[in-house]
């Protein structure tokens, strides 16, 4: 037997019903960072240290993140 259940809900819905965190304050933080740096006219090295240090586990987070999308943009 399968039964299929469709559930209605936004994103934040769903996120309150599985009882996990707000990161919203994090979320919009990180992006006005982002966005100052961008503004101020980062060069590409800038922001790639930047983007290393916010990474969790530093450069082996970076590299986990980099062959994750890798790999998803190839399919599988």
């Amino acid at each position: 037997m399968k039964i299929n259940v469709e559930v209605d809900c936004t994103p934040e819905e769903a996120r309150r019903a599985m009882g996990l965190p707000d990161f919203t304050p994090v979320h919009e933080r990180y992006v006005a960072m982002l966005t100052e740096t961008m503004e101020k006219g980062a060069s590409p090295e800038l922001l790639d240290q930047m983007m290393k240090s916010w990474a969790p586990m530093g450069e082996a987070g970076m590299t986990f993140w980099r062959k994750m999308f890798e790999t998803a943009g190839r399919g599988g």
